[in-house]
């Protein structure tokens, strides 16, 4: 009952914004942490996901990043935007079909250069069989639907 009274209040409130989530990296409910916690460079340094390090932290895009190291956080300072997850962490597949949903930072590609989220494994392959006209289709959507940083 209490579960439901929070929904529809979290739906009144979000009904008029014309938005499907706000327009920042969403911190991990669990970790307080962008992304869950891993280190958005790791992906392209190490090719996987690797959980970031407290004394490494940095604020940027409306949430709190950690880094594995002291150099990982330094490329990411540089060039942020190179690094984050494109369409601010939201699933590259339904972006492209005009809907918003998180991506996880466990299913994702490497995409035109961009780290992308997904949520499925089947959503990953459906988007990277088709990389190029889903990522400019996922691209005209993302101001819609609010995956964009507010940067």
């Amino acid at each position: 009952m209490c579960l439901s009274i929070v929904l529809i209040a979290v739906l009144v409130i979000f009904a008029g914004k014309g938005i499907a989530r706000p327009q920042i990296f969403v911190p991990d409910p669990i970790t307080g942490y962008a992304i869950g916690g891993h280190d958005p460079v790791s992906f392209f340094v190490d090719g996987y996901p690797r959980k970031g390090d407290r004394n490494h932290e940095y604020r940027w895009g409306g949430a709190e990043w950690i880094f594995v190291n002291e150099g990982n956080l330094a490329a990411f300072k540089r060039d942020p935007n190179s690094y984050a997850p494109r369409f601010a962490g939201c699933g590259g597949f339904a972006l492209s079909e005009g809907f918003a949903t998180a991506g996880s930072p466990f299913i994702y590609a490497m995409v035109d250069g961009r780290l992308v989220f997904f949520h499925s494994v089947v959503n990953r392959f459906l988007f990277v069989v088709n990389g190029s006209q889903l990522m400019k289709d996922a691209e005209e959507n993302s101001s819609r639907v609010g995956c964009v940083p507010d940067l």
